[in-house]
């Protein structure tokens, strides 16, 4: 052991000797950079030969090395400050601690006082109701009350109405609402080209006929259709013009960045007023049951807030299978004065609705996920239509009925064909070797729905299959590494050259050059 001590001893000093001279170094070098009497010297020796132009020179360089000096100074100075700015002493640290714990406290406190003069204004505002209103509501309680006490649902006894709103439209539909005539005349093809004629003779919007074939078309496969582009190009103002065409205005929900769950589309019950706060698109949800028509509700600008947070629950209750299943609940308990339509506290989600999302993909929303994605039918709208003679076209009532008969027909006429699917099945296995990518079988049903659909609207086949497999499949490459996908993106183009013909799916060959010349993050 003693020989490991005298190693180490030696080791050691020779290390402190290195790091002594180092320092004595830079010491010296301290001292060196500031005797001035050595300056003075060398100044003295050399004034005596100095030109005019010499001790121009002189000046200047002195000037020079006083900017340096101040400038090493600064940079000091500034290092130092970065390096100390975020050390709070202890007690000091605590204190902001407990500081940012009662400002957290101030602003859900603020949140509650918020939501309680909110449903206050509410209550003033858009949910007075009519002594008529009232008298309806009490002939029909003691037959109410009777139902309610059957089921197994606590029944509580109200002073007032606790949805003023929903029980407004039973009053409106009993005694205004008389149903309109439906021209039940028109294919899937002429739906578009009247719509098309519509929107340009009468609002002087202008879109191609292929958008409008995407878009009634989707609605034969999804429930929920997304607008996605650049600013400017109509993605609020399609769905706003559709809804003028059926003559029912479409409900436009503009999502606030708030939004944080499904209160703020279907309301919540306020303790504080004893009334159901009803926000537009639960009113249109209920106005639905009523009638037969096709009805719009436009999210605009749906992911300037988190999609899955606020819409969650409704994408769930669209996916099942059985329409009489589609309950929403709002309140846990009953009462005779509540509307007509509402079981045990539950209203039911009707059919005849579409939902479509408008999205801007820019650096103030958020991304969308693949929840939401698979669930909808995504169209790209990135451009504006030309300027076009339209006739003029008068507007429409739709039934739901019939558009949705026109769907099943067009299912049975133009089902994709049985070689086209085979096919289908050997792409999906040449993304699942090469990308890791399948279809899924909530996607096959798509396509399946949607491209029959779109041959009756007056497309094709083969462009169907091209428009849905560059939304629903491709899109899917954004979320994948450029490195890994990029020596494949040659090769699926080749493939698709060769089973579906070189002259075909442009939409997704385009597509994939885009993405291997702009880079997928």
């Amino acid at each position: 052991m003693n020989a490991f001590f005298y190693y180490f001893y030696t080791m050691m000093e020779h290390i402190v000797g290195l790091f002594m001279e180092v320092v004595y170094a830079i010491w010296n070098l301290l001292v060196a950079l500031v005797d001035i009497p050595y300056y003075i010297d060398v100044f003295k020796t050399y004034r005596g030969e100095l030109t005019t132009a010499g001790w121009i020179c002189v000046i200047l360089v002195h000037i020079l090395i006083l900017a340096l000096i101040v400038l090493v100074l600064y940079l000091i100075y500034r290092g130092l400050r970065i390096a100390f700015r975020f050390k709070v002493p202890v007690v000091e640290y605590e204190r902001m601690k407990d500081e940012v714990v009662r400002l957290n406290r101030e602003v859900l406190k603020t949140q509650y006082e918020k939501d309680k003069i909110l449903a206050m204004k509410v209550s003033e505002i858009g949910m007075q109701v009519n002594a008529d209103i009232l008298e309806g509501v009490n002939e029909d309680s003691s037959e109410k009350e009777t139902e309610h006490a059957e089921s197994g649902v606590a029944t509580v006894e109200v002073g007032e109405l606790r949805f003023p709103r929903l029980s407004g439209v039973d009053e409106y539909f009993k005694k205004e609402y008389a149903a309109p005539e439906y021209d039940n005349t028109f294919s899937l093809e002429e739906l578009c080209q009247k719509m098309r004629n519509f929107a340009a003779s009468r609002l002087g919007l202008y879109y191609d006929l292929e958008i409008m074939k995407r878009l009634i078309a989707s609605f034969g496969a999804a429930k929920m259709v997304i607008l996605q582009g650049i600013s400017g190009t109509g993605k609020t103002s399609l769905p706003y013009a559709f809804g003028q065409f059926i003559q029912y205005p479409s409900v436009i929900c503009s999502v606030q960045p708030s939004w944080r769950d499904r209160t703020e589309l279907v309301g919540y019950y306020n303790e504080f007023t004893k009334k159901y706060t009803e926000p537009d698109f639960l009113k249109a949800l209920y106005e639905a049951q009523f009638v037969e028509d096709v009805r719009l509700v436009i999210l605009d600008e749906m992911n300037i807030a988190r999609v899955e947070y606020y819409f969650a629950e409704m994408l769930s209750i669209l996916e099942m299978p059985r329409e009489d299943e589609r309950f929403i609940s709002l309140v846990s308990s009953k009462a005779a004065s509540d509307p007509e339509k509402m079981r045990e506290g539950k209203i039911w989600i009707p059919s005849n609705i579409w939902y479509v999302g408008t999205i801007n993909n820019d650096d103030s929303t958020f991304a969308v996920s693949d929840k939401v994605y698979d669930r909808a039918i995504p169209i790209d709208l990135d451009e504006k239509a030309e300027y076009f003679e339209a006739p003029d076209q008068e507007p429409i009532h739709l039934n739901y009925k019939y558009l949705m008969m026109l769907f099943e027909e067009a299912k049975k006429k133009y089902p994709i064909s049985q070689e086209v699917l085979i096919e289908l099945d050997k792409l999906d296995s040449y993304l699942i070797k090469h990308f890791r990518l399948t279809f899924g079988n909530r996607i096959m049903r798509q396509i399946k729905d949607f491209v029959p659909c779109y041959v009756a609207c007056g497309g094709t086949e083969i462009d169907g299959i091209d428009f849905i497999f560059s939304c629903k499949i491709l899109r899917k490459f954004e979320s994948l590494g450029m490195g890994f996908i990029r020596d494949e993106i040659d090769g699926l183009i080749k493939y698709l050259d060769s089973v579906f013909g070189e002259e075909n799916m442009q939409i997704s060959k385009n597509y994939l050059l885009r993405l291997k010349k702009m880079g997928v993050s």
